[in-house]
């Protein structure tokens, strides 16, 4: 499938990417284009679009209040977090990070906007900055997994 969003991609467009293609289509091609293409763009190719107004799969109210971002909706699509404490940890740091008025509701919230707005300045290809900011979403999942895992540990006396 052809997923289809806005170009330079900083962190729901980068977090997206990396889950569709962990959880959701190992297979998916990712197509970056100018802001006011992507709909346009996504009917033409029969693709998915995401991040971006009035994509399939974008920002919208949360059940328990608030706004979801792109990658909480997908997550809910999908029920991706249904059985993955470590993916639900993550989509807690992505919100915070994507959306400005909750920065300070997760800690590692200002290191992964910061990750993701200098990849800005040091890749001028979006496909190449997808490439290597992969590596960030894989090991904060782990260090999630790991996080979630310690939280669930029975005491030892």
């Amino acid at each position: 499938m052809k997923w289809i969003t806005r170009a330079r991609p900083k962190t729901d467009r980068i977090a997206c990417p990396w889950l569709i293609k962990r959880f959701i289509d190992p297979a998916a091609e990712i197509i970056y284009v100018p802001a006011d293409m992507v709909l346009d763009h996504a009917k033409e190719v029969g693709g998915k679009s995401f991040d971006a107004p009035g994509a399939d799969f974008h920002h919208q109210p949360n059940p328990a209040g608030g706004e979801r971002c792109s990658f909480e909706t997908l997550i809910a699509a999908y029920s991706l977090d249904d059985d993955d404490p470590a993916l639900a940890r993550l989509a807690k740091i992505v919100h915070a990070a994507d959306l400005a008025s909750e920065l300070d509701t997760d800690p590692l919230a200002p290191g992964l906007l910061a990750i993701g707005l200098g990849g800005l300045d040091v890749e001028a290809d979006d496909h190449a900055l997808l490439a290597r900011a992969e590596f960030v979403y894989d090991a904060l999942y782990a260090w999630c997994r790991q996080q979630v895992t310690a939280d669930t540990a029975p005491a030892t006396a």
